[in-house]
C-alpha cells in the first residue's frame, strides 16, 4: 500500500524506526512500509484511508472506528492462567493480578478503560484452567476476533479459551453453580517441567485413611475450621460439598473438591487436612472433631498454592 500523509496511531515494529505511538508523518514520497504481523489500530485522517487503515481492512482486521460506533453487549470468557508470577486473580495495589492484565489488553483493544468481573479469586500462585470472566463493551467483529485480539497481547501464562455473547444480565459470580478445583500432588520428586504445578511428597501416605477423611468432610457442614478466616468476618461459612476424592494414577495424587461455592482458602485447608491423615498426623475421627468444633486450629495446615488449579465454572 502507498499513501503520501498518514497519521500513526499504533505501532509495534515499523523498519522505520518509529516507536512513538502518537507520532504524526508526512511521506514526501510515494513508498511502502512494511506492515507489521500483528493487530494494529488505525483510523481515518484528513477522509482519507491511513495505510495502516487499509492494511487492516486487507487482512480483515478491525478499525477502531468500528469499534466505537458497536453496540455495547455483554461477554463471557474462559481463561485460563499459570499463577506462578501473579499476586492472584483480582486486582489490588501494587500487585500484579491477572485481572489487571487483562484489563489492560481489553483497554489496548478498545481504547477505553474496561471492568471485568471473575466467578471468584483465586490466590497468589493457584492456577485455573476456566476461570470465568465477564465484561461489557462495544466488539462488532465477533468472539474469533476478539479472542485473537486478546490472545496476541496478553502474555504466554494467559489464555483466553473462549467467548461469546451473553445475556446482558449475565453475571460470572452471582450466577455460577458449582466449581470444581482440582489439587495435584506428586508421590515423591517431581520433573523440572511440573515441579511449578503440584506440590511433592516424600512420605507413604495411607490412601485409605485419607478416603475416609474426604466421606467426613463431604455434604453440608459448617466449615469454619477449614478457612482462613479471621474472627471478624461474619460471612455465612456453611457449606455443601458435593465431590472431595481422591484418585491415584501412577505417582500423581489428584484431590478434586466441587461445591456451591468455597470459603477463602478452604479447598487448600482440606487438602492439607487429607494430607496431615495421609501422613498419619491427623486421623478421620480427628477430623470429624475439628470439624464439629467450628475453630480453626494448628493441626489444620493450608497446603501450597502451587498444586491447585481452578478446574471449571458451573452455570445452570
Amino acid at each position: 500500500m502507498i499513501a503520501r500523509a498518514v497519521k500513526l496511531r499504533e505501532l509495534a515494529a515499523v523498519e522505520e524506526g518509529i516507536h512513538d505511538v502518537d507520532t504524526e508523518i508526512e511521506v514526501v514520497e510515494e513508498r511502502a512500509v512494511p506492515i507489521p504481523n500483528q493487530m494494529v489500530v488505525a483510523r481515518e485522517w484528513h477522509g482519507t484511508k491511513t495505510l495502516w487503515t487499509a492494511a487492516l481492512e486487507r487482512r480483515n482486521l478491525p478499525v477502531m472506528s468500528d469499534v466505537k460506533s458497536a453496540e455495547i453487549r455483554r461477554w463471557k470468557c474462559v481463561c485460563a492462567y499459570d499463577g506462578t508470577g501473579f499476586t492472584g486473580w483480582q486486582s489490588q495495589a501494587g500487585g500484579r493480578a491477572v485481572q489487571d492484565v487483562i484489563e489492560a489488553r481489553l483497554a489496548e483493544i478498545l481504547e477505553s478503560a474496561v471492568r471485568i468481573y471473575g466467578s471468584g479469586r483465586t490466590d497468589a500462585g493457584v492456577h485455573a484452567r476456566g476461570q470465568v470472566f465477564h465484561f461489557d463493551a462495544a466488539w462488532p467483529h465477533g468472539a474469533d476476533r476478539l479472542c485473537k485480539a486478546l490472545r496476541c497481547g496478553l502474555p504466554g501464562t494467559i489464555q483466553i479459551r473462549s467467548a461469546r455473547v451473553v445475556a446482558a444480565d449475565f453475571h460470572s459470580r452471582v450466577q455460577a453453580t458449582r466449581k470444581r478445583y482440582v489439587y495435584h500432588v506428586q508421590l515423591g520428586e517431581a520433573d523440572p517441567f511440573t515441579k511449578p504445578f503440584c506440590v511433592e511428597m516424600f512420605r507413604p501416605l495411607d490412601f485409605a485413611a485419607m478416603a475416609a477423611a474426604a466421606a467426613v468432610l463431604r455434604g453440608q457442614h459448617d466449615f469454619r475450621a477449614f478457612t482462613a478466616l479471621n474472627g471478624t468476618e461474619r460471612e455465612n461459612t456453611v457449606r455443601t460439598v458435593s465431590r472431595l476424592d481422591i484418585a491415584r494414577r501412577g505417582r500423581r495424587l489428584q484431590i478434586t473438591a466441587e461445591a456451591e461455592g468455597f470459603l477463602y482458602k478452604m479447598v487448600r485447608s482440606l487438602v492439607g487436612a487429607l494430607l496431615a491423615v495421609g501422613e498419619g498426623r491427623l486421623t478421620p475421627a480427628r477430623v470429624q472433631e475439628i470439624l464439629d468444633a467450628k475453630e480453626r486450629t494448628a493441626l489444620v495446615k493450608t497446603a501450597p498454592p502451587q498444586g491447585l488449579f481452578l478446574d471449571r465454572v458451573f452455570y445452570s
